[in-house]
């Protein structure tokens, strides 16, 4: 038996799970932007006495590690960690991009892989190939995205697209074997808790201490500009 809270914060939706033993018992989601860092641990403690229990009872803690927004990772990663130091628990990590491709895997033929987009500002995308069994084909890159991108296995294989950083390279990827669902696929805390319990179950934890979001690049901030002083 495994009670996993687990949490998203990688994009601009908000969202906490309960999980017990693989099955779902709460669920809450936030589309509402810049809501994580005042309304997340609310959620949290919300979505556990909604289903009957306690912080205490909790076993571990997971949460999704990146890519995605910078702000939105370092909040929902502190978060967690506090409530690991505060409880006790164990850390899990899951990556936001196969928590994506986990909700649309069993929507299309065995033949298609999945390429879960999140927007890098520009023509830069988080993303990654997985196929049908979650197997990882291409790694987690950020890709600046062309005519030509994926053609290889496009030209064989279609691809799904999706993700909010899908929706512009729709007109780049100009490939009769690209599909851009029209639906919106964000990262969520129900697939990062379906996700974490084989990993609880193995025993995969991450050091508390230690651990920091997978950002995947720098972070980059807009230096404001400086005034300027006339006589």
């Amino acid at each position: 038996m495994s009670l996993i809270l687990s949490i998203d914060t990688s994009t601009k939706v908000c969202s906490v799970a309960l999980y017990q033993s693989g099955k779902l018992l709460a669920l809450s989601e936030l589309f509402t932007e810049k809501s994580h860092s005042g309304l997340l641990t609310v959620l949290c403690e919300q979505v556990v006495s909604q289903a009957g229990f306690s912080l205490n009872q909790l076993d571990a803690i997971a949460v999704a590690k990146g890519p995605g927004s910078y702000t939105g990772l370092r909040i929902g990663v502190s978060t967690a960690k506090g409530f690991c130091f505060a409880l006790d628990k164990p850390l899990i990590s899951v990556n936001s991009l196969e928590a994506m491709a986990y909700q649309l895997k069993d929507f299309y033929p065995r033949n298609t892989f999945l390429c879960p987009m999140i927007d890098a500002r520009r023509m830069e995308v988080y993303c990654s190939l997985i196929d049908h069994s979650m197997k990882i084909i291409e790694e987690t890159n950020a890709k600046i995205i062309d005519e030509n991108s994926f053609a290889t296995i496009l030209n064989n294989s279609p691809i799904v697209f999706f993700g909010d950083g899908a929706a512009k390279c729709s007109e780049t990827i100009n490939h009769p074997n690209a599909i851009f669902p029209t639906t919106e696929v964000y990262p969520s805390a129900k697939t990062i808790g379906l996700l974490a319990t084989p990993l609880f179950e193995k025993g995969e934890f991450e050091n508390v201490v230690t651990f920091e979001p997978f950002y995947l690049k720098d972070f980059v901030g807009t230096t404001p500009k400086k005034a300027v002083v006339t006589a």
